[in-house]
Order: C-alpha cells, then sequence, then structure tokens
C-alpha cells in the first residue's frame, strides 16, 4: 500500500553566499561596491580615526595634522577621487542593493537576518552622519585647509551641544561596527575565509578590529569634550603649531571669521 511521502523541509544553508559569476553588470557592480567598501573607503575611515586620535595630544598636535593633510600634493584630487566620489558610490548602490534585497531564511539562519539588517542600517546612519560631519566641519564655518589652527576650537564648539555628541558617539559607534563587519562580508564572499570554522575564526578578528576602532574613536571624542583641553583657543597661530604649544599667540593675530 503506497504511503503518502512528507514533503522534505528546505535545507539552511550556514555562512554567506558568495559573489557569482554570470550575472552581467550586476556582478562587477557588486564587487565594486564590496571592494571600495575597503579600499579605499575603509582605508580613510581608519586613517581618519588615527588622525583625531592626535587630538588626544591637544590643540597644536590635531592643528598639525590638519595642516599636514591639507597641504599633501594633489589634496583637493585625492579627495574627490579617493573619498567622495567612491563614498557616493558605495552608500547610494548600498541603499539599491537594499531596497531590492530581503532577509532570506533559506540561505541564511536567523543571526544572518539579524546582522544583514544592521548592516544596512549602521551603513544609512554612518552615511547620514558623513554627509553632515563633512559638511559642517569642511565646507560651512571657518575654512580649515587655510586656518588649521582653528579645527580643534571648531570641533570642539559643535560637540559642545549634548545632542550634537550624542550623534557623534552614536554615529561612530555605527560607522566601525559597518566597517568591522563588512571586512568579515569581505573576506567571506571573496572565498578568503572558506568554510565555517575560518570565517568564525575571523569574525572574533573583526570583532577585536570593530572594538579598537571604537575605541580609538570615542576617545577621540572625550579629548574634545573632557577637562583637559576645555576652552580650547579659537585659532592658533603657526608658530604655535610649529612649536606644539597653546601659548598665547603674538599681538596681531588674527583669528578666522565664520562664515
Amino acid at each position: 500500500m503506497a504511503t503518502a511521502q512528507r514533503p522534505v523541509a528546505p535545507t539552511t544553508h550556514r555562512g554567506v553566499q558568495p559573489l557569482r559569476a554570470g550575472q552581467g553588470n550586476s556582478f562587477l557592480l557588486r564587487k565594486l561596491h564590496s571592494l571600495s567598501g575597503i579600499v579605499p573607503i575603509g582605508a580613510f575611515l581608519i586613517e581618519h580615526l588615527i588622525s583625531n586620535f592626535e587630538a588626544l595630544k591637544g590643540p597644536a598636535a590635531y592643528a598639525a595634522q590638519v595642516k599636514f593633510l591639507n597641504g599633501l600634493p594633489f589634496v583637493r584630487v585625492l579627495e574627490w577621487v579617493f573619498i567622495f566620489i567612491p563614498l557616493a558610490y558605495h552608500a547610494l548602490y548600498g541603499v539599491y542593493i537594499w531596497a531590492r534585497g530581503k532577509s532570506n531564511v533559506i540561505y541564511y539562519p536567523w543571526s544572518g537576518n539579524w546582522m544583514y539588517m544592521m548592516q544596512r542600517w549602521t551603513g544609512l546612519i554612518a552615511f547620514a552622519y558623513i554627509v553632515q560631519h563633512v559638511w559642517r566641519q569642511r565646507f560651512s564655518g571657518v575654512n580649515l585647509p587655510e586656518h588649521p589652527g582653528a579645527a580643534f576650537h571648531k570641533v570642539q564648539m559643535e560637540l559642545s551641544h549634548p545632542w550634537m555628541l550624542a550623534v557623534y558617539a552614536i554615529a561612530m559607534i555605527a560607522t566601525c561596527w559597518h566597517f568591522s563587519y563588512g571586512v568579515w562580508l569581505f573576506a567571506a564572499k571573496w572565498g578568503i575565509t572558506p568554510g565555517d570554522k575560518a570565517r568564525r575564526r575571523f569574525g572574533f578578528v573583526c570583532a577585536a578590529l570593530g572594538v579598537l576602532l571604537t575605541v580609538i574613536g570615542l576617545a577621540s571624542l572625550y579629548a574634545f569634550v573632557g577637562p583637559m583641553y576645555k576652552n580650547a583657543p579659537a585659532d592658533l597661530s603657526p608658530a604655535q603649531i610649529e612649536q606644539g604649544s597653546m601659548a598665547p599667540a603674538p599681538a596681531g593675530a588674527q583669528v578666522p571669521a565664520s562664515n
């Protein structure tokens, strides 16, 4: 006598699906999106956090770092080619992927769906924060490329508002989480960490990286709002920056006016 067969339950595959060939332009765009999150955007994030960490040494050291970065050859070209354009592409195409994608319990376990969601939301938070940060610090108020001595004070004034400090802290955590998990995804999808065991081990490395970057970022924020350099000078003269001193500027030194 024939017996009814039970339907076979779908198999839940662990891990992350690799980037597959044969998907035309979508495949290339996704590869570029994945790569741009590491180079140059991820490299710039690490550099930016390390540069901001100079704030712990005081306004003069921070101003010297700002002056150094703005004195690099072809710095404005580098700024657009390696920061603004890749960032815009990574963010906008990421939103496009998010709008077309959805969680998938067939290929991802519950934790994978949760991480997928968190990666999208932290990316959105990071992008919104970066847009306002670049606008306020780079394109409005005191022109820091021309007045690097005003850099510490400008950031300090912005963070003097408790709500803005909270925005910076939340965005710092979200950005570092997004990048560290993005490194894990990059290694998994590009076949650098094949197998669950390799991915699990690399996951600890990425988690440690995320914690380290977050600590560096939050420590930098504390340098601006803590008691160490409270009420920093509105501007430092070139001599003060060169000497690494906050001694009063010579008589007649000009303080840049806000736009």
